[in-house]
């Protein structure tokens, strides 16, 4: 689960609490395991300062408190403040952002020729699609594995990422298909023809960001059609 921690303290001195941050990530470079930091000066208090610290885990944001670099930048920045820094500790459960990159990153590695053993970094084990076009829906990663394999066994494709909105743990994405006609599909045999499918893919997301169920809805009739498969 994502860990982030908030600093809030106040300081007169905001000009050398940002060079003494800007020590703290050079020094720490390599070591550090914070993924996101923000600072922010309150509108209407100057001496008001908030620092965002993003972190993957709980875990690993205490493994970056345990460096030596840390601890020294920590008893520095308290002798700038004036008065002590508070902190706070908040587990993410919701962040509609994260949510949109790992559905979109999820149609490039359908698209790409990576390894379909990687789709584990953004789909949950026991992931559960529902496509129309399936009699059955698809359960788990060796299944989904097998249907990535077989779209690109039969089309050189990318997709291209036309829309997305993102509300609560849903994703909705509405996206372009492009492809070369390749190899085997359905029956038909490869015939090199250049062909383009709409579709829209909403996907349920857990706290972590990793896909967990989605819905896909796309023109597979339109495709076939192009294809010759079916009269146009």
């Amino acid at each position: 689960m994502t860990f982030v921690q908030i600093i809030d303290c106040k300081t007169s001195r905001v000009d050398d609490l940002n060079r003494l941050m800007d020590q703290w990530v050079e020094q720490t470079e390599g070591k550090r395991t914070a993924t996101h930091s923000i600072v922010g000066k309150d509108r209407s208090d100057a001496s008001h300062v908030v620092e965002i610290v993003e972190f993957p885990s709980y875990d690993v944001a205490m493994r970056n408190s345990q460096l030596p670099e840390t601890d020294r930048i920590f008893r520095e920045m308290v002798a700038l403040c004036d008065e002590m820094p508070t902190f706070t500790d908040l587990d993410v459960v919701r962040d509609e952002a994260l949510y949109k990159t790992n559905a979109r990153r999820l149609f490039e590695m359908i698209a790409s020729d990576e390894d379909t053993a990687l789709l584990d970094q953004v789909l949950a084990e026991g992931y559960h699609d529902h496509d129309p076009t399936n009699a059955q829906d698809v359960y788990g990663m060796d299944a989904v594995r097998r249907e990535v394999e077989m779209w690109r066994g039969a089309f050189d494709f990318a997709f291209t990422i036309d829309d997305q909105i993102a509300e609560g743990d849903r994703v909705c994405t509405r996206w372009t298909w492009n492809a070369t006609h390749t190899g085997d599909f359905m029956g038909i045999q490869p015939t090199g023809m250049q062909v383009s499918m709409t579709g829209t893919t909403i996907h349920r997301c857990r706290e972590d960001g990793k896909l967990v169920e989605g819905w896909w809805q796309y023109d597979m009739l339109g495709l076939m059609g192009q294809l010759g498969a079916v009269e146009a």
